[in-house]
């Protein structure tokens, strides 16, 4: 039989080796599709990588083997990382203090993440712009390299034996310079490229600032809505309990019927679900308001009653100025323009790589040795040991063109990959325009409708509260229904909430529009507009 070569055997087991390893790590995955994965924790409970903990194995046993059933075999539950557990503290607040709409947004904007990560995003992308002008200067590097070399021979002859030994060991350091003279505008672009995408990024870092003042004005506005039904519903309630105090002092004085004081008492219950429900209601808009602040929902500040604000009348303004003056700071737009110099910049990076490049390269190098021989002496007579060393400099400056000829197509296709980028950029800026166009026409078309519905809910609030005023005090002197009476309080009811409800919403149109003509100062925050 033929011996097996030990390094082909050495091989073939290494090669077994490593694929045994490149699978046995299918023990960190779930065992089976329909089992939970009970991953291992460290000492603080934090789960670490690895195979499935021995409780798992133990369900998965156990599920083999049907038993009665047991919560732990099928639990889906993820162990708990105490780590995590902390919440971070809510920004400090004045407890005694009710923060007004400026002030909540002063407190977003510094407590948002959203407003943080605009702002590194921004200093990352102006960095980059950093890094491209680097490519103006030269590049300098220094090197140190150590060697050493030994050698070992022994000859047999006619005449004799010999041997001999060498070993040799030294240093070399090495100072390197390059820098790229001229490359027909590659760097310029490139530099402008990155420049415009930090004007991007300032934008984007811009338009989350508005979006966010956006956000909290239109919850505030909500907040304030909701505020004011717990108002008419507790108004609602009371003026139910008037019906039904009336009604039941009908019915004690034998004028009044069963069937009246069972309508009555129907309406104060439906009354107190209504105001229960605003109260639900302001809950919810007060976790909206501190969500859209980017605050802890653990922090309580107090809210401050808005003041009124005299709403505008219908305007006729023309949509054609209103568009002109403002789709120009509109940060989508600024963008979007931005966008595409950064494109055509690169354009013009792509074409510089298809012209020659002239360098600079210098470089110094001092390079230091010593070598010992030893030789035994088998004829004649040889020194037994020569020991060498020494030094050497050595230095270079070249001057040189770079001239590309031929990669395989990749330069063209570079380009034509930037040209098509340029043509899409200019496409979406053209969008961005008509986008930014309907944007505000929409904006203001709601807020010349929202306008109008808050003045039509006046005049409906002022009528229903003179219906209600003379339905009730009819059937409290006996010559009106109890119909009549509780239809009167539902229909002012609904009146209340409506005015209610047209007032935030012409606010939140206005700061729609506010933020569609990219003039957010607009938004109305205090007692005037």
């Amino acid at each position: 039989m033929r011996r097996l070569n030990p390094s082909f055997a050495l091989a073939i087991l290494a090669a077994a080796g490593l694929t045994g390893c490149a699978t046995s790590s299918l023990d960190m995955a779930p065992e089976s599709p329909d089992r939970p994965w009970q991953p291992q924790t460290d000492a603080t409970g934090a789960i670490v990588p690895g195979p499935a903990s021995a409780s798992a194995s133990v369900a998965s046993t156990a599920s083999a083997n049907p038993a009665p059933s047991t919560t732990a075999a099928h639990s889906y539950q993820l162990p708990a990382n105490p780590a995590l557990a902390a919440v971070p503290p809510p920004p400090a607040l004045e407890q005694a203090h009710a923060y007004d709409l400026p002030e909540l947004i002063d407190l977003a904007e510094s407590a948002n993440p959203l407003t943080r990560i605009a702002w590194n995003d921004a200093r990352n992308v102006a960095l980059a712009a950093g890094i491209a002008k680097s490519a103006y200067l030269p590049q300098l590097s220094v090197a140190a390299m150590g060697q050493y070399a030994g050698f070992h021979n022994s000859d047999t002859s006619v005449l004799g034996d010999s041997s001999s030994s060498v070993t040799g060991h030294g240093m070399t350091s090495v100072v390197a310079l390059q820098w790229l003279l001229f490359d027909f505008g590659g760097r310029a672009a490139r530099v402008e490229a990155a420049s415009q995408a930090s004007v991007m990024a300032n934008i984007a870092f811009t338009a989350v600032h508005q979006q966010v003042i956006f956000d909290v004005s239109v919850a505030f506005y909500a907040y304030q809505a909701a505020r004011a039904r717990i108002v008419t519903t507790q108004q609602g309630l009371d003026n139910a309990d008037a019906i039904l105090a009336a009604a039941q002092s009908r019915y004690k004085h034998g004028v009044g019927t069963v069937i009246e004081v069972a309508q009555a008492n129907q309406n104060r219950a439906q009354a107190r679900l209504a105001l229960v429900q605003a109260q639900g209601g302001e809950s919810n808009s007060y976790l909206s308001l501190i969500a859209a602040m980017g605050i802890s929902p653990l922090s309580k500040p107090r809210i401050a009653e808005m003041p009124a604000h005299t709403l505008p009348a219908i305007t006729n303004d023309s949509i054609d100025r209103i568009v002109s003056s403002a789709i120009a700071r509109r940060p989508d737009v600024l963008s979007a323009y931005a966008a595409e110099r950064v494109n055509l910049a690169k354009v013009k990076a792509a074409e510089s790589d298809f012209m020659p490049k002239v360098f600079l390269s210098a470089n110094g190098a001092y390079n230091t040795g010593s070598s010992s021989i030893s030789a035994v002496p088998a004829i004649g007579q040889q020194l037994p040991t020569v020991n060498l060393s020494g030094g050497r400099y050595g230095g270079s400056v070249i001057v040189g063109v770079t001239i590309p000829l031929y990669d395989g197509g990749l330069r063209s296709a570079v380009l034509a990959q930037a040209r098509n980028d340029a043509d899409s950029a200019s496409t979406r800026l053209t969008r961005s325009r008509e986008e930014a166009v309907r944007q505000i026409v929409a904006a203001q078309n709601t807020l010349q409708t929202s306008l109008a519905a808050q003045a039509a809910s006046k005049e409906l609030l002022a009528a229903a509260q003179t219906t209600y005023d003379a339905a009730f005090d009819a059937y409290r002197h006996g010559v009106g229904s109890v119909t009549d009476a509780l239809l009167a309080q539902n229909q002012l009811l609904a009146a209340k909430n409506a005015d209610a409800d047209s007032y935030s919403s012409s606010l939140s149109a206005a700061a729609a529009l506010a933020l569609a003509t990219g003039s957010i100062d607009s938004i109305p925050m205090r007692d005037s507009w």
